[in-house]
């Protein structure tokens, strides 16, 4: 991990796109759903922070947070167990005169201004946990300096996809994309409905701690509510917001079926390596024997974790820690969730099994490419 310490905290939202996977929600918030046989999703942005030599980092959770607290515990594998900054888990009601949970960024950051007063860093980098991307930061907040803006936005070109195209704001169902001249921020649109490749916002903002919290004190008495649209869309023409083009490997999860397809993703090597390649991601530790291969197996290009026991077929899936696969099973195109057990001649295609399922024997389980089948946590089919 890196020890330079760059004059910046991190605070980072997990709850803000549960609504779009409510399917994988249920008992846990998004930044702990399971990704890439071993992580969380809060794995990467939080590994990004820390080899960026951030080590001030605080979650503000809202709901459903006792398996990410489960997950990060003192923050000890991501070298974030300090007298002094290190990890900090905000609950929802931070603010003690509060009654009721926050509706999002700008009620939430306002509940912990005294706590953001305190701090000693001049900058925040503030981040959700549904881009997952491997990041440096350090360049970015170096840019970020030099230019003298009040925030960088950082975004990456993808192409939006019709499921973006549906999502409803009265529920609270945003994305932004930007349009950029140069690096200068010309204009914010929310939920876009121009096709093809677009500038979309990664929900990723460097900007000086001082600043955030009077932007934050003056929203929050006007009732702003989302400091994107509310607050960054309303001072464009006041404040000097910049752009950062992200160019290396993202994906990005905005429901189960861009889960299951980035997911599937990182089977390709090339994938892989763009994403793992430059730094560490690192996640809770579980000690597990090394997973085991019957002589009557097959497999074909399958991630598997630590402690898996594969007797059947595998092919084109991803297997978590502690899976088993019965012998005379047929495993195809499948992401299995940790301690999943398929018993034996049960054949599965096209399916995500959350964690704890058991598939009995001689089942058939089958979704497609283009609605994965889910199976709930602990399930029996």
């Amino acid at each position: 991990m890196s020890n330079s310490n760059i004059s910046a905290m991190g605070l980072i939202f997990p709850n803000s796109y549960d609504k779009m996977v409510p399917e994988l929600v249920l008992q846990r918030l998004m930044a702990s759903i399971p990704f890439a046989s071993r992580y969380r999703l809060i794995d990467f942005i939080l590994s990004s922070m820390v080899n960026s030599g951030i080590d001030n980092i605080t979650i503000l959770v809202k709901k459903n947070y006792h398996s990410l607290m489960d997950h990060l515990g003192s923050g000890r594998e991501w070298d974030l167990t300090r007298k002094n900054g290190g990890l900090t888990i905000m609950p929802p009601f931070a603010d003690r005169e509060s009654t009721h949970v926050y509706a999002d960024r700008v009620e939430a950051l306002a509940g912990i201004l005294p706590f953001l007063r305190e701090q000693k860093e001049e900058y925040a980098i503030i981040s959700d946990c549904n881009m997952i991307a491997n990041i440096d930061f350090k360049p970015i907040l170096a840019k970020h300096v030099e230019s003298g803006a009040d925030v960088t936005m950082m975004y990456s070109s993808k192409l939006i996809s019709d499921y973006d195209l549906q999502r409803e704001p009265e529920r609270g169902e945003f994305y932004y994309t930007l349009e950029v001249d140069g690096d200068k921020v010309e204009d914010i649109k929310v939920n876009s409905k121009a096709p093809g490749i677009n500038q979309v916002s990664m929900n990723m903002y460097i900007i000086k701690r001082t600043k955030l919290i009077s932007l934050i004190e003056e929203g929050y008495v006007r009732g702003k509510v989302y400091f994107e649209r509310d607050i960054l869309l309303d001072k464009l023409d006041e404040l000097d917001i910049r752009g950062y083009e992200y160019t290396g490997y993202t994906a990005l999860i905005s429901n189960v079926k861009t889960y299951f397809s980035e997911s599937m993703a990182l089977l390709d090597e090339k994938n892989a390596k763009a994403l793992f390649g430059d730094n560490n991601i690192y996640t809770k530790i579980r000690d597990d024997n090394p997973t085991r291969y019957t002589k009557d197996s097959k497999v074909s290009n399958v991630t598997a974790a630590d402690g898996c026991v594969i007797e059947g077929h595998v092919e084109n899936s991803i297997l978590f820690r502690g899976v088993k696969i019965g012998k005379g099973a047929v495993v195809k195109n499948c992401i299995l969730m940790q301690d999943t057990v398929v018993e034996a001649g049960a054949n599965m295609e096209y399916v995500i099994a959350d964690k704890d399922v058991l598939v009995t024997s001689g089942a058939n389980v089958h979704g497609s490419d283009i609605f994965p089948m889910l199976i709930p946590k602990r399930k029996t089919v």
